[in-house]
């Protein structure tokens, strides 16, 4: 059993940074794929990160690679987003979620979800 806390969400401007935390309880978070999804209005929740135990099982959207970046620190179990260059459309409640396999990509593969962290982009 693992619970997600997410923070760090906020109200930004176009071409700024933000970086979302998650805080997971758990003491079998290591084996654990953690990753990113977010829901815009209107819209289904989408892939957004992955990362499996180690750096060499990172994944992410077309639409945000090489302007995010996920890590995770197993030790403080622990997993972040850094977000960078934000755009408009990034605009959407961010969900930290835990499942099986980082390779995986729709919502319902993945078992733990966080309560969510509105992140909004002004243009």
């Amino acid at each position: 059993q693992v619970q997600l806390v997410e923070s760090g969400g906020g109200l930004v401007q176009a071409g700024d940074s933000l970086r979302l935390s998650c805080a997971a309880s758990g003491r079998t978070f290591s084996r654990y794929a953690m990753g990113w999804f977010r829901q815009a209005p209107g819209k289904e929740r989408e892939f957004v990160a992955t990362m499996g135990w180690s750096a060499g099982s990172t994944y992410y959207a077309d639409s945000v690679k090489g302007r995010f970046t996920i890590a995770r620190d197993n030790a403080k179990n622990a997993v972040y987003l850094q977000m960078s260059r934000l755009k408009p459309e990034d605009t959407a409640v961010y969900y930290c979620v835990a499942g099986p396999d980082s390779r995986l990509r729709e919502a319902y593969e993945y078992d733990y979800w966080g309560q969510g962290t509105q992140v909004t982009v002004s243009s």
